[in-house]
């Protein structure tokens, strides 16, 4: 992948991190937890969200080095002693990060639309922009604005919809287990939770042996044919 769609994706990830932690925050100030609203945490500044590592360093050694990369904020910090109904509240709170970023790409698929409803060649830029991110071609052979704005919006429809499918794996600390846990009985969370401590590697271990390749697989290619559609 060229260096400058590295640098793109990288800007465009950090959107995408900033609007996820941010809608965590909000929906936690509107449930009755004001902890993220005095941290400044309900912004789409993305300065109060980085996390050093996971949104700085690690990213930009991946994107430097050409491994896919990934990254991660500052989790939002939520006192369930604020909630009017912690386990309810929870729910919402975890499953307000995924949502905001399907809204996110929702909103970039409509500007895709709009843009090729009312430039139809512009579907020309969609299909360089997306060579270009699959390593077809480079912007070596030329570097065109309206190849750059497809790529951008590519990307954002694209990295959204990845951010927010795998988060809504139910495997701690991703937030899909939040929203399982609005689910479950009081005994049957308790014994849910006994896995959090062993979550980051459950999640290393399905990285490995291709599991995650096998959902988000797919995202690419529906993003890919409704923008060429």
């Amino acid at each position: 992948m060229d260096i400058l769609v590295r640098i793109i994706a990288y800007f465009v990830l950090l959107l995408t991190i900033t609007i996820h932690e941010s809608a965590h925050a909000w929906s936690a100030y509107k449930l009755g937890d004001p902890t993220a609203y005095q941290l400044g945490r309900i912004t789409l500044n993305p300065l109060p969200h980085i996390d050093p590592i996971g949104t700085v360093i690690l990213p930009l050694i991946m994107m430097m080095t050409g491994i896919p990369f990934f990254g991660w904020a500052k989790p939002v910090p939520v006192n369930p002693l604020n909630l009017r109904n912690p386990r309810r509240d929870n729910l919402w709170i975890s499953a307000a990060g995924p949502l905001s970023n399907l809204i996110t790409a929702a909103v970039f698929l409509v500007v895709i639309s709009l843009l090729k409803l009312l430039y139809p060649g512009i579907r020309y830029s969609f299909i360089s922009a997306i060579s270009i991110f699959y390593g077809q071609q480079g912007f070596s052979s030329g570097f065109h604005l309206l190849d750059g704005l497809a790529l951008i919006l590519f990307l954002g429809a694209l990295i959204n919809t990845i951010l927010a499918v795998f988060n809504l794996i139910p495997i701690p600390p991703l937030d899909g287990s939040g929203v399982l846990m609005g689910f479950l009985s009081d005994e049957a969370a308790e014994k849910y939770d006994q896995i959090r401590p062993y979550g980051f590697f459950i999640i290393l271990g399905l990285l490995f042996i291709g599991f995650l390749n096998m959902i988000l697989r797919p995202i690419f290619t529906i993003i890919t044919t409704i923008i060429l559609s």
